[in-house]
């Protein structure tokens, strides 16, 4: 099986991607995305503690929503240095349970990242769910992006594509 290109900002269009900050609970942490002229996208903002506040977020409703037989989730990023966390949801709710797998990113570094939809934790508003159903890969609704309160002050990470992998980077093939 091929890889299945999710979104690739090298074309003009990818998904609609929308915020969703701390500000829903009187947070105000800031974030916004957005396609550059460069051809990537750009999750930024500034995130605070402030009001008990201390996360920023980004996701998009999937057109294609069938991941029976990849492995996980592949992409290409920049970052700044901090923790992220790719998020999936099997619904279209705005709040509920989300399976997260974090990833460290590199200061100023393009990096190509694998996680494995077997490494996916259930988690609601931050903590480990551990009675939740597993992921199930036939009903991926929503996918995102978040960053928490580990480190406050501006966050920027560039996304140049995200694609559903069958078979790591590092396997043999035939």
């Amino acid at each position: 099986m091929l890889d299945r290109v999710i979104c690739d900002f090298t074309g003009t269009e990818c998904l609609q991607w929308y915020s969703v900050s701390d500000e829903v609970m009187g947070g105000v942490s800031e974030s916004r995305f957005f396609r550059s002229d460069e051809g990537v996208g750009v999750f930024q903002g500034e995130l605070s503690t402030a009001n008990g506040g201390g996360f920023a977020s980004v996701r998009t409703l999937l057109e294609e929503r069938d991941f029976s037989g990849f492995s996980g989730i592949r992409f290409q990023v920049k970052g700044d240095g901090r923790r992220y966390s790719f998020r999936i949801r099997n619904d279209d709710n705005y709040d509920g349970i989300a399976y997260r797998n974090d990833f460290a990113s590199v200061a100023g570094e393009w990096m190509e990242i694998d996680l494995p939809f077997s490494g996916f934790t259930a988690s609601f508003r931050g903590r480990i769910i551990d009675n939740a159903a597993p992921l199930d890969l036939s009903s991926i609704v929503q996918i995102g992006i978040m960053v928490s309160k580990e480190k406050t002050g501006a966050f920027s990470l560039e996304i140049r594509s995200i694609r559903a992998y069958s078979t790591p980077r590092d396997a043999f093939r035939a």
